[in-house]
């Protein structure tokens, strides 16, 4: 069968002219994200990569190089950029002789489909050297060719909650559980073709049980972590219960963890940590699990449409999750880069989100309703009495059309002024 490709040149990222800025200013940019995020597309389609030598380790003789000899590889132009670097984890140690050799900002741009902060196959971490971005999946902006301005990053320069209204755009028609089926990796978000959409989320969960998780980690028990993916899926926006999570999987829990951190460094699994004013407490806390891709997991729940969708236990999860990821894109084109959290008191009382930006924080609270009342707010204006003038406001987002004054303290913002 011949599937309708997408012939329209690849969308702008956010990321793009952060990108540029990295460069101009750091000798070495490493840019992560999960496979088929869109890095080698960014990498060779930003302004400045026509000036840059572009080499990727997906192409096996310069794997042999990388592996055999990667001081001549990393030498071969004043400006380089190697794609997927993840896969000669011994090439980082070239490449950091080469920069205290003679330090340029831009010499090396480095991807990997792996956090290689958090994966242990590099042998240096170019801690002094590097600045680190990571890609995330499309945001609906991205998908749709509109213009990026970055709502978020207004709406945390706000002063205040009517400065917070005067700041939004006027909110379009977003169909959220649609967006949330198609996720945001590229071949699924742009596809034109449903079957194409339908089977990428299969072809590509095969593929990283055969080919990332055999160059990152050794794994022997594939069926065993694929029903790990699952089980995580299925509890998204769920406090993590390790132990209760290594009892369904039927895995040991320190396998538990080592594969669930194996997931988060390849971007498939968010760990959002709880907020606490005490950063020790945030450490030992319950995070939250979300997927890094809500397409994805949703596919591995079973779940292919919106009737689906809405069946399941806690649909308004998926909501968060969407608006996770979109949130964590978005955040990542500013700096410095803001922290988010979720909330919760002793006594079970929750807060979906907080964003945090210097002395700066953001309450969001989603609800899956277009209608939103002041007692959806009580949460929100609780925290903001609590923390003055660091949270001047809150925001309830929701799925109608209207942004409005909700309490003293928060508003109402449509899910289709911030996407």
């Amino acid at each position: 069968m011949t599937h309708a490709m997408d012939t329209h040149p690849a969308p702008h990222r956010l990321l793009s002219d952060k990108l540029q800025e990295a460069l101009d200013r750091a000798p070495v940019v490493i840019l992560s994200g999960a496979r088929q995020v869109g890095k080698s597309t960014l990498v060779q389609g930003f302004d400045g990569a026509a000036e840059r030598r572009y080499l990727t380790l997906d192409h096996l003789p310069t794997l042999a190089r990388a592996q055999q000899a990667p001081e001549t590889l990393v030498t071969e132009a004043p400006r380089l950029t190697l794609d997927e670097v993840q896969r000669a984890p011994d090439l980082m140690l070239a490449v950091k002789y080469v920069v205290d050799r003679e330090k340029q900002p831009g010499q090396f741009l480095l991807t990997g489909s792996a956090n290689l902060l958090l994966t242990r196959t590099s042998g240096e971490s170019l801690a002094g050297r590097a600045q680190y971005l990571t890609l995330r999946p499309m945001t609906a902006r991205e998908a749709d060719r509109r213009p990026l301005a970055n709502a978020w990053s207004a709406l945390l320069d706000a002063r205040d909650a009517e400065d917070a209204l005067a700041r939004l755009e006027p909110a379009l028609e977003i169909d959220w559980r649609e967006r949330a089926l198609r996720g945001g990796f590229p071949p699924a978000a742009l596809a034109t073709s449903t079957t194409e959409r339908a089977q990428w989320p299969e072809d590509y969960a095969a593929t990283y049980l055969r080919r990332d998780l055999r160059e990152l980690a050794r794994v022997d028990d594939l069926p065993g972590f694929s029903r790990l993916m699952q089980l995580a899926a299925l509890r998204t926006g769920g406090l993590l219960n390790q132990t209760a999570l290594a009892r369904d999987a039927a895995l040991a829990r320190t396998t538990t963890l080592r594969w669930l951190s194996l997931l988060e460094a390849t971007y498939l699994a968010t760990l959002l940590p709880p907020f606490f004013e005490s950063r020790s407490r945030r450490l030992i806390a319950s995070p939250k699990l979300f997927p890094g891709d809500t397409g994805l997991a949703l596919h591995l729940c079973g779940v292919e449409t919106v009737e689906q969708l809405e069946r399941l236990p806690r649909p308004g999860a998926w909501l968060e999750a969407w608006v996770l990821n979109e949130l964590l894109a978005s955040l990542e084109t500013r700096s410095p880069k803001p922290t988010l959290y979720h909330y919760r008191t002793a006594t079970g009382l929750e807060i979906d989100f907080v964003l945090e930006a210097g002395q700066r924080r953001l309450p969001i609270e989603v609800k899956a309703s277009a209608a939103v009342r002041p007692d959806d707010a009580k949460v929100l204006e609780s925290f903001c009495a609590e923390h003055g003038e660091r949270a001047p406001f809150g925001i309830v987002l929701h799925t109608g059309r209207d942004a409005h004054r909700l309490t003293a303290h928060t508003i109402a913002v449509p899910l289709g002024a911030v996407v």
